[in-house]
């Protein structure tokens, strides 16, 4: 029964975020209709699909105020990138296989590799940034300005064709958002059900006013239910547990870091696999891709830069002791070499199909196993990991 709230409490947060994440799908549709294919998947739609990490960082710092908070945002966002990297990508592409859509997906080496590599290089600053004994706000903002950079290289490498589509005309004309008014709800119902889109557009043109107005609507949501699934991993995380008017309860007693890298960012991923499937079903490969890997350079360098950019400009540094330091950078390399692997996996051969996707989720599955050894103290995970911040602190000390 102790993780079983919990546990209930973290699926209605999927289900919240997943209803959102449609009104997020389709208000950054249309904000970002003027962006060519792969810009759009890894700059609107990946900033619109990474909100729920954004807000799971900042209420995992701001609730427990301390570096095991931030290695709560830490865990959500590493574990949401390797989830990006490896299973959205997988589900997208065996599903348009499966709905016989293609035998294989095609997408562009220069998307891969430019977002691939601007990832691996996001994810060597972090690593380079945790490795000190306490965290400032210029560290938060020095990563936000690597996100700055990463945005303003996705416009330099759009070619001149690319740049006078976006200034004079749409990339995807008004009438791609039409409502089809036969299959609208009542306005109750699409309340009720968190149909944002029938409730602030309904049978109306949409437009920028009420495009930003679902948006909007759609990210207060989010926050909301990102609250909610902080306080439900720390209660698995904790010894016990007392949930208001319920009583006490006990826990698993194991590193917040851990529930979050497996149930947080699985929850919080719920938008970016909806963005990648709709994508593929329409035969935007790039963006499906992209907005998978643009989603983790978000993650790395704003989801977590952000939050911890305004706690510490209020409560000063945070300090880091050599265990949290370890557990992070150990987490972050591992991060660093599975996002290598799944680059080779994606350039090699220049298609995803479905051995490929199956191994995707193979890793991801080896993965989930090697963080639930290490929440366990299963002696070969911890092995693995002893060996991952060898490597890490021999580079720091380098």
């Amino acid at each position: 029964m102790g993780i079983i709230i919990p546990l209930i409490l973290i699926a209605i947060c999927c289900a919240v975020i997943w209803r959102a994440g449609d009104g997020f799908m389709t208000a950054s549709e249309y904000i970002g209709r003027n962006l060519s294919d792969g810009v759009r998947g890894a700059t609107i739609n990946a900033i619109a699909s990474s909100m729920p990490e954004v807000f799971t960082s900042f209420f995992f710092l701001f609730i427990m105020q301390d570096a095991e908070g931030f290695s709560g945002g830490i865990g959500t966002t590493a574990g949401s990138a390797i989830f990006n990297s490896m299973v959205i990508p997988a589900v997208a592409v065996l599903a348009v296989i499966g709905m016989g859509l293609t035998n294989k997906v095609r997408a562009s080496k220069k998307v891969m590799l430019r977002d691939g590599l601007s990832l691996l290089i996001a994810e060597l600053l972090f690593i380079v940034l945790i490795s000190g004994s306490s965290l400032d706000w210029y560290h938060g903002l020095l990563l936000m300005l690597v996100y700055v950079v990463y945005i303003v290289y996705m416009f330099w490498s759009m070619d001149k064709k690319e740049r006078e589509i976006m200034l004079e005309e749409s990339h995807i004309s008004e009438e791609d958002f039409e409502v089809d008014q036969t299959k609208q709800k009542p306005f109750l119902v699409g309340l009720l059900t968190l149909d944002l889109h029938r409730v602030f557009i309904g049978r109306k043109k949409i437009n920028n006013l009420n495009a930003w107005s679902l948006l909007i609507s759609a990210t207060v949501c989010i926050a909301a239910v990102c609250y909610l699934l902080v306080l439900a991993c720390e209660w698995i995380g904790d010894d016990t547990y007392t949930v208001p008017f319920l009583g006490e309860f006990q826990g698993l007693g194991i590193p917040v870091m851990f529930v979050a890298l497996i149930l947080a960012s699985a929850a919080s991923s719920f938008p970016d696999t909806i963005i990648s499937i709709k994508d593929a079903q329409r035969g935007q490969y790039d963006d499906a891709i992209s907005n998978a890997l643009g989603s983790n350079i978000f993650d790395i360098c704003f989801a977590l830069g952000f939050p911890l950019f305004i706690f510490t400009l209020i409560h000063g540094p945070i300090a880091m002791s050599q265990e949290m330091v370890d557990l992070s950078g150990e987490l972050r390399f591992l991060l660093w070499l599975l996002t290598a692997v799944v680059l080779i996996i994606f350039v090699w051969g220049g298609y995803i199909g479905r051995f490929k996707a199956s191994l995707l989720l193979a890793l991801y599955f080896l993965f989930v196993l090697y963080v639930v050894g290490r929440g366990a103290g299963n002696e070969y995970a911890q092995a693995i990991a002893d060996w991952l911040v060898s490597i890490v602190r021999h580079f720091s000390l380098s």
